[in-house]
């Protein structure tokens, strides 16, 4: 059984990292890596401002964690994300054998933790990792939503200006 608080206070903190990477007009995700109930890393979506496809929040956060703690075995540590991570970011944290994730919106177009494909399955690949999906998941939705709302509007009146 896990605190139910904790996972909330941890994807509070996610969820602040998301609202910075919307000011900065990246897609709102942020990720925490947590080692015995205190974050060692943050990570926020970075693939605009560095023009990297892989610098996703997860993978920017289990950076940090590694070299934070001088290992790439991240066995004890859980990782919080304000969206269900991408196959590219499931298949890292497998290889980083993070003990738990934990997510807060569901990703039907490219959710990896069983809404497109499932990489967490027990037994699939030689590490397991626990999953808890859906905290926060409310707010976790509404701020991509607003986000993407938002950069539609923009869209909208790109060509108005033009005239």
């Amino acid at each position: 059984m896990h605190d139910n608080t904790a996972d909330e206070r941890f994807m509070r903190r996610a969820l602040e990292l998301a609202a910075e990477c919307a000011e900065a007009d990246e897609v709102p995700v942020g990720a925490v890596v947590v080692l015995d109930g205190v974050i060692v890393a943050e990570g926020a979506n970075r693939k605009e401002r560095e023009l990297n496809a892989v610098r996703h929040a997860e993978i920017v956060a289990l950076e940090s964690a590694a070299g934070k703690l001088g290992n790439w075995w991240l066995e004890n540590c859980d990782v919080y994300v304000t969206l269900e991570p991408c196959p590219m970011c499931a298949g890292a944290m497998i290889n980083a054998r993070v003990r738990r994730l934990v997510f807060g919106a569901y990703d039907p177009k490219s959710g990896a933790a069983g809404s497109r494909v499932d990489l967490f399955k027990a037994g699939l690949f030689n590490h397991d990792i626990e999953v808890t999906g859906g905290v926060l998941r409310e707010e976790c939705a509404a701020l991509l939503s607003e986000f993407f709302k938002s950069k539609r509007a923009k869209k909208k009146e790109e060509p108005e200006r033009g005239n």
